[in-house]
């Protein structure tokens, strides 16, 4: 993965914000509520912040929280280049310790500090709050910060406080900086979208005309000029970004396009049928099938690690697909359904590695051992942009809206050993449940649902014989980001009826449980 400060700006035209990220686990909800005000963002590591800011030019400034603390010698620190520029900067808890840190004010370790739901009384007016809050209200927000300011700096005044952090909110209207101690990017923070909108349209004065529609324009001029007369082959599997990926290229670059779909037999219920259908059949795109579901079940027997079976989905992805692009001969590109996410999370903020909970099958080797240079047009956008982008270009509602499917497909939804047999019985399994949830008008109320086969045996009653045959586990959950997730609360009604129908259907199965672990501590998929 390159960095994501070496990406370019697709707002351009419209102006942008810089989201400088001190390392806290929520920036990214700072940048997907400024694009939501209709304002272009990117975030950059605060050491990587200085050369972003030289690049983006942008209209102005916000800085993230941290885990660290300001008071730490070695604490990361706001670039000068940043503090001189006479932009409007926005400080988020730790930027707003750091600001007053780094202006000349004061910041103390907290004696118990704020954590959680809190309540702030505004005490002044400000550019923040307009047509918002006014003096004397008081309004709920979300704390997480143990020091807190003690002394501002020169040229700031406090407009909110709160039981724990006297300068919950405070500005400086000649400079347009403006900080606060929660986090406005969280929805326990009720208004705290309509404050970062009020700083990114106010405040920097921009017009919020960043739209999907400007994108795709601004995208497909990008990836021609990119590409030029050149080929590029793309790797498709079904799922909804290298789906949008290959739509927005083909109209770029229309039959330069080549599409590889690699059928490894770990698919869900009809859905090679539907992918070769979409992509051949309705959008013309040349499209080579390959049905390679032998060789990775074989390479299966036998294997039980989650990350062993990762690695060989992921190793023989690639050599299927290097065998293809051989074949097809010629491309000098590789496009990927890369999203802003992976983008972030390849670059630790403080440069060093990140724990690895799982790898990610579709990002390792491929263009290095290829040798060839990647296309990455979704790069710039969350998962939630990636569905707005997809109905921009027409794509099928099924697909825009589907839920997300790990790229190791029912491989790690079957703990222990993967056969063909293991994996008929949980397709058979899984297509009853969606069918349930979508008949019931749930599907697209949940982020998530999917069945798994898990690798024990029960005894039970069917007829009047005896059966002894494998558990399925049902999963569904909400999220925003996938990053946290709650399990989805169906009726009892609804899981009885969607039991009932898997044992009765599928031979193999005799025994139905629901999963009711959240994210943490569990992760949504089960390996």
């Amino acid at each position: 993965m390159t960095d994501q400060t070496s990406s370019t700006n697709p707002g351009q035209g419209s102006d942008s914000i810089l989201i400088v990220d001190f390392g806290s686990q929520v920036t990214q909800l700072i940048a997907r509520r400024v694009r939501e005000a209709g304002v272009y963002s990117e975030i950059a590591p605060f050491n990587a912040a200085k050369e972003a800011f030289a690049r983006m030019k942008p209209a102005g400034v916000i800085l993230s929280g941290s885990p660290a603390s300001v008071l730490d010698d070695n604490g990361p620190r706001i670039p000068a280049e940043i503090l001189e520029s006479g932009l409007p900067i926005l400080g988020i808890c730790y930027g707003q310790q750091s600001l007053m840190h780094q202006f000349g004010g004061e910041v103390l370790l907290g004696d118990s500090g704020e954590f959680g739901r809190a309540f702030i009384e505004i005490g002044d007016d400000c550019a923040l709050f307009d047509g918002l809050w006014t003096k004397g209200e008081r309004h709920q927000v979300w704390m997480s910060h143990g020091d807190k300011v003690t002394r501002l700096a020169p040229g700031f005044r406090p407009v909110a406080s709160s039981e724990g952090a006297p300068f919950a909110v405070i500005a400086n209207d000649e400079k347009r900086i403006y900080a606060m101690q929660f986090h406005p990017e969280v929805v326990h923070t009720p208004d705290g979208g309509k404050l970062l909108k009020n700083f990114v349209r106010h405040v920097c004065g921009l017009a919020g005309d960043w739209t999907m529609a400007e994108f795709r324009k601004t995208k497909i001029e990008e990836i021609r000029a990119q590409v030029g007369d050149k080929r590029v082959i793309c790797g498709l599997s079904g799922g909804v970004d290298s789906a949008v990926a290959a739509l927005l290229i083909h109209e770029a670059i229309g039959d330069q396009l080549t599409c590889v779909f690699v059928d490894g037999g770990i698919l869900r219920m009809g859905e090679a049928e539907q992918v070769v259908s979409l992509f051949r059949g309705h959008y013309n795109i040349p499209l080579v099938h390959v049905d390679a579901s032998t060789l990775f079940l074989n390479g299966l027997a036998g294997v039980t690690d989650p990350e062993a079976k990762r690695k060989f989905i992921g190793k023989t992805f690639i050599d299927v697909f290097e065998d293809e692009a051989k074949k097809i001969g010629g491309a000098e590109f590789l496009a990927q359904g890369t999203l802003y996410p992976d983008v972030i999370e390849s670059v630790s903020f403080t440069g060093g590695p990140s724990v690895t909970i799982k790898s990610h099958h579709n990002v390792g080797g491929l263009p290095e051992r290829m040798n060839m240079k990647l296309v990455e047009p979704l790069r710039e956008l969350f998962k939630d942009e990636v569905r707005v982008l997809g109905r921009e270009l027409g794509l099928p509602e099924i697909f825009v809206g589907r839920h997300p499917f790990p790229g190791p497909g029912l491989a790690i939804r079957i703990p222990g050993e993967v056969t063909r047999e293991r994996c008929d019985i949980l397709r058979k399994a899984d297509a009853i449940y969606l069918e349930e949830i979508r008949n019931a008008g749930l599907y697209d109320a949940i982020w998530q649902a999917f069945a798994v086969l898990l690798p024990v045996k029960t005894v039970g009653v069917m007829g009047d014989g005896r059966t002894y045959d494998s558990v399925c586990g049902l999963r569904a959950v909400t999220s925003t980001d996938g990053m946290t997730a709650d399990i989805y609360p169906f009726d009892a009604a609804f899981l009885s009826r969607v039991a009932t129908r898997i044992i009765n259907e599928v031979k193999g199965i005799n025994r139905v449980v629901y999963d009711y672990t959240s994210k943490p501590p569990g992760t949504i998929e089960w390996e």
